[in-house]
């Protein structure tokens, strides 16, 4: 087991943790963001790193311990640099176009896709077939860029459609006569 729980994280100047109960908050620059930490997990707070240690030695305590850790960690990255997301189009007359939190794309259909961004995700489009998705949350992040990319997933023979900037998307041959 690699039991990476048991490095302590280290908390940035900029940053404060507090900790009441089993609620973890943290504060930077960007903003604030809070954590329910598992009853079976064990915070142990100095002034400048934040450790985990699991209550006891179940296989699931350990699992949860890392878990925290790794949440936390995330919390921590979002209040001071905030995450990013970059998906691209690829396709004849495939487009985005931002209108304040709404996002109109134009992706092969007989009609254009609306999508409401939510709140504490912004987007920002450098060109009409780049969309950069930035926002303090991780999994928030990860959740609109895939259901984005789920209006016009890439498909394998022209690589036409929705995709993450580092994917890479397997093509297939055509078909011989």
């Amino acid at each position: 087991m690699a039991r990476t729980f048991t490095k302590p994280i280290q908390i940035p100047e900029a940053v404060t943790v507090s900790k009441t109960d089993n609620l973890l908050s943290v504060n930077g620059k960007l903003g604030d963001l809070s954590l329910d930490v598992h009853p079976l997990v064990e915070i142990n707070q100095e002034e400048n790193s934040i450790a985990f240690s699991p209550s006891n030695e179940d296989k699931e305590t350990l699992a949860l311990t890392g878990t925290m850790r790794a949440l936390t960690k995330n919390l921590i990255q979002g209040v001071t640099e905030g995450f990013e997301k970059k998906l691209e189009i690829n396709g004849v007359g495939y487009r985005a176009k931002l209108q304040g939190s709404k996002l109109e794309l134009s992706l092969g259909y007989s009609h254009p896709v609306f999508y409401d961004l939510p709140e504490g995700v912004t987007a920002e489009l450098p060109s009409q077939t780049e969309i950069v998705l930035k926002s303090m949350e991780k999994q928030k992040l990860g959740q609109v860029a895939a259901e984005i990319r789920g209006f016009r997933p890439p498909e394998p023979y022209k690589g036409k459609g929705v995709k993450y900037a580092d994917e890479h998307i397997k093509r297939k041959e055509s078909k011989k006569a």
